[in-house]
C-alpha cells in the first residue's frame, strides 16, 4: 500500500520515496530524493513580474519526474546553494 507524501510523492511498499502518476523511485526514505530527480534552474529575475525585477542571483529550481516529467516540487535558492532537501519518515 502507498503512503501518499506529498501531492506528488508517496512511499511504496519496498520503502522507497516514488511518483504518485508513474511509480519511479527517487530513493529510500530518510534520504534526500532531490537528487534524482530532473533539475531545471532558472534566473527568478522577471519571472514573476515586477515584484521579481531584482532578483538578478535567485534562482527557480524545478524538480520533475524521470520517468514522466511530472513536476514534483520548486523552490529558489542563491547560485551553488545546495538543495532544500526534504527528508521523509514514517
Amino acid at each position: 500500500m502507498n503512503v501518499r507524501i506529498s501531492a506528488s510523492l508517496v512511499i511504496n511498499d519496498m520503502g522507497q520515496i516514488a511518483c504518485m502518476d508513474c511509480g519511479h523511485e527517487f530513493g529510500p526514505q530518510g534520504k534526500p530524493w532531490k537528487e534524482a530527480a530532473q533539475i531545471d534552474e532558472a534566473p527568478l529575475k522577471g519571472s514573476g513580474g515586477h515584484p521579481y525585477s531584482n532578483a538578478s542571483n535567485i534562482l527557480l529550481r524545478r524538480f520533475y519526474c524521470p520517468g514522466c516529467a511530472k513536476l514534483i516540487d520548486t523552490e529558489t535558492a542563491l547560485h551553488g546553494d545546495p538543495f532544500l532537501n526534504d527528508i521523509v519518515k514514517l
